[in-house]
């Protein structure tokens, strides 16, 4: 799960945040050679501020967000800023065609894509795109693992239980 960012707000770029079940949901847009693109979503303490959208890709974010809060198979569809090394892509793919309620381990997905599990856990982290990309579907072989890097206390972790309980994977 990605880190918690600061806002960012310009002519080209837009931040709102809005309520998620478990917290909420910061959203940044950016324009990127002339098409508006998700740039960003974060995952945000319950007490952060709500922002309303002011374009109309982070009210269709913000819709696509909500659908999938009612039913976890609901399919994104949103045009997403290109990042990551080429690395982060590979662990990215592998994360996309983990069923909705099944898990992997970052040992398997390691394998599969010829990489460690410590590296697939620093891609999980470095995920701009939580909920799209999801990252939560990826667990410890022990446990459920989860990127904890500058969490508030217990903040990705409970984030992360929430999304498993929700698609039926707990």
């Amino acid at each position: 799960m990605a880190p918690i960012k600061k806002q960012a707000t310009s002519e080209s770029a837009q931040y709102c945040v809005i309520a998620a079940p478990f917290g909420g949901l910061g959203i940044l847009t950016e324009l990127v050679d002339g098409s508006l693109m998700l740039s960003r979503i974060d995952y945000l303490p319950a007490t952060t501020v709500l922002v309303s959208p002011k374009n109309q890709l982070a009210r269709e974010a913000e819709k696509q967000l909500k659908a999938y809060f009612r039913n976890p198979h609901h399919q994104f569809d949103l045009p997403l800023k290109p990042s990551g090394t080429d690395h982060q892509k590979r662990v990215w793919s592998s994360i996309q065609v983990i069923p909705v309620g099944k898990t992997k381990t970052y040992g398997e997905i390691a394998n599969q894509i010829k990489s460690g599990p410590r590296a697939v856990g620093t891609a999980c982290g470095a995920n701009p795109y939580p909920l799209i990309t999801p990252c939560h579907r990826v667990v410890s072989a022990q446990g459920i693992g989860g990127f904890m890097k500058e969490d508030a206390p217990g903040l990705y972790r409970q984030i992360k239980l929430w999304l498993l309980k929700h698609e039926g994977a707990l």
